[in-house]
């Protein structure tokens, strides 16, 4: 029997070519449960639970990444690498910045800035631009408009600590129109190219940062659907394109 990766424990061919990210493992379960057909469970290494099925005929999997760019980061390599997913999607919250930005509105990350070294050490010491690939973006916009949903498209700030040293460090962020702060997109972005796939980041608002406004878990719930919904139809358009 082939042997597993050391954080995975699925065998080839448990993984679809196409992958939603959620950071939290139950999430990844819910989205399985709720969202695909005939989905199964392929992994549970450490409880970061992986599940494959399918989406209107499209085999798609799902699987928790942790929080942050080195968790999330381990995992999309070694999906890329030992299971040859090549799409990813990650499906998460942010923390709204921009003043335009609303409760419960959905961030397509056209790029991400960072404070994290990680796509400098990728790229010889020079500045990477870590963008999102253009077919999926464009699949995921469609498909927003074709479901009505509030969408915003631009630059997310990827950041390395939860809890900074900084009291303020949003000023320079508004100033560069920066809509907001989350933890996965630069890091995914970077490990994406350097690997050969095509990433998207797709983000509910679920606080603002500067007014501290916040959603209820039940408003996250249901608008974090809204977005699952999404990202599975991005999929198929952009599959449909190839």
């Amino acid at each position: 029997m082939p042997t597993p990766t050391p954080h995975i424990s699925a065998s080839p061919g448990d993984f679809a070519e196409a992958i939603l990210l959620p950071g939290d493992p139950l999430r990844a379960q819910h989205i399985a449960e709720s969202h695909l057909d005939d989905a199964r469970q392929v992994t549970r290494v450490r409880n970061m639970l992986g599940f494959t099925g399918s989406y209107k005929g499209l085999p798609v999997s799902v699987m928790g990444t942790g929080m942050g760019i080195p968790s999330a980061s381990i995992y999309g390599a070694e999906l890329i690498n030992e299971y040859g997913v090549r799409r990813l999607i990650r499906v998460g919250s942010c923390g709204g910045i921009a003043e335009s930005v609303n409760l419960r509105d959905v961030i397509l990350a056209v790029g991400a800035c960072t404070d994290s070294p990680v796509n400098r050490r990728r790229y010889r010491g020079n500045d990477f631009a870590a963008v999102a690939d253009f077919g999926l973006l464009r699949a995921a916009a469609e498909a927003g408009d074709e479901l009505e949903l509030p969408i915003r498209t631009g630059v997310v700030h990827t950041a390395d600590l939860f809890y900074g040293p900084e009291s303020n460090p949003f000023e320079a962020m508004l100033k560069m129109g920066v809509l907001a702060v989350e933890m996965e997109a630069a890091g995914l972005y970077g490990l994406a190219a350097e690997r050969g796939a095509r990433c998207l980041a797709v983000m509910t608002v679920s606080d603002h940062v500067i007014t501290g406004e916040s959603t209820s878990s039940d408003e996250r719930q249901s608008t974090f659907d809204e977005m699952v919904h999404l990202a599975l139809e991005a999929l198929v358009r952009d599959s449909a394109s190839d």
